[in-house]
């Protein structure tokens, strides 16, 4: 049954040593600063953020922290993508050392997944490795970025491909945060939370097509879509910390959604969920090629997605994309390329993923040829 809004629930992404809690819940970040204090006694924390969430959250970050008695400097970054970049990094990681932060002191990154990713960088690299805590301020980053220990920066190459594995000592997902949040950057993180049912919860999807309406509403089924994603994500994470197979999986949509990403200069013409949402139907749709599902099971993914307001279609971008030379040029230098050859992650059945290496590019040519001409 989906959660009471009254009842954080805490999952545990079990990693030994370096495992860590989830908080979910209204109004969870009001306990912040105990929660640090018993974890880090002493420590002071730097609360990294960009420019919008400061000016709505900055203070009652600030307010929680000192109830715990925890010192805090701000250092913000403009809103966006373009944050993920060698300057902003630059730039944290001169404040860090300029504010002294020491390696017994604590980042705190306040913010969605870029944010989470420069902040969480920026720690991985500051005096060789600082403690951080996650604070997601979006949906997106509350289901799937600031979890599991991936950071890092773009590279004018393409997406992500500068950073560390650096898991984080806590993450408080408040859903209260997620009340200033814009529809379009709700709809965009809604992308993430689809993915965890068409990769491995066919259950799930089917949750989501008869209660996506009341996820979007917010109180208990909002809930309980974060608490069922966190509860799917830690559990690979505890599997397959470093992406060596399973967690592969949770790269669903990404090898196409992220050459799109990058084909539009990681810009406001398309966010990074909506990125998703479009590389996941782009996927399906190429299963139905390749005759793993069928063409049913496709236009199924494709409905949900398109009746909550995200892209389906290549020509849903706006400005277009560029052709497919261009598109596969992008994806040649996809994280996930080993030795030369494509991998992507396909499906057999909504609910049932599985990673595909050795992935002919002639064929994907040809498929983007095609999709690229549909109107």
């Amino acid at each position: 049954m989906p959660l009471r809004t009254s009842e954080p629930t805490i999952v545990n992404v079990a990693l030994g040593a370096r495992a860590y809690d989830i908080v979910i819940g209204r109004g969870t970040l009001a306990a912040l600063g105990a929660r640090l204090a018993a974890l880090k006694p002493g420590a002071k924390a730097a609360i990294v953020t960009d420019e919008t969430v400061r000016d709505h959250h900055l203070a009652a970050t600030e307010a929680a922290l000192a109830a715990g008695g925890i010192a805090a400097i701000s250092v913000a970054v403009p809103p966006g993508e373009g944050s993920k970049s060698v300057a902003s990094f630059e730039r944290v990681c001169d404040a860090l050392i300029a504010e002294r932060i020491e390696r017994g002191d604590l980042v705190v990154a306040l913010g969605g997944g870029v944010v989470g990713d420069l902040a969480g960088f920026a720690a991985a690299s500051v005096r060789r490795g600082l403690d951080y805590v996650q604070i997601p301020t979006t949906l997106l980053a509350q289901v799937d970025s600031s979890v599991g220990g991936k950071t890092g920066i773009n590279s004018q190459h393409g997406k992500n491909l500068i950073g560390a594995f650096h898991q984080p000592i806590l993450v408080v997902a408040d859903t209260v945060l997620l009340d200033t949040l814009p529809p379009r950057e709700f709809r965009a993180g809604y992308a993430e939370v689809v993915k965890y049912g068409l990769l491995g919860d066919a259950a799930f999807f089917s949750w989501l097509e008869a209660n996506g309406k009341d996820v979007f509403a917010g109180g208990s089924a909002r809930e309980h879509a974060i608490a069922t994603s966190c509860r799917m994500k830690a559990a690979i994470v505890a599997r397959d910390e470093r992406e060596t197979g399973e967690r592969a999986l949770l790269n669903l949509g990404h090898t196409f959604g992220h050459a799109f990403e990058a084909a539009v200069g990681f810009s406001d013409r398309l966010l990074h969920g909506e990125a998703v949402a479009l590389g996941m139907a782009t996927a399906f749709a190429f299963c139905v090629r390749r005759g793993l599902i069928a063409a049913a099971e496709a236009e199924r993914v494709t409905r949900h997605l398109a009746a909550v307001g995200l892209p389906t279609r290549l020509s849903d971008v706006p400005g277009g994309l560029p052709g497919a030379d261009r598109l596969m040029d992008i994806m040649s230098q996809d994280k996930k390329v080993k030795r030369g050859k494509l991998t992507f992650i396909l499906a057999r059945a909504i609910g049932a993923a599985f990673v595909a290496c050795d992935i002919d590019a002639a064929d994907v040519h040809a498929f983007l040829v095609g999709k690229l001409a549909e109107r």
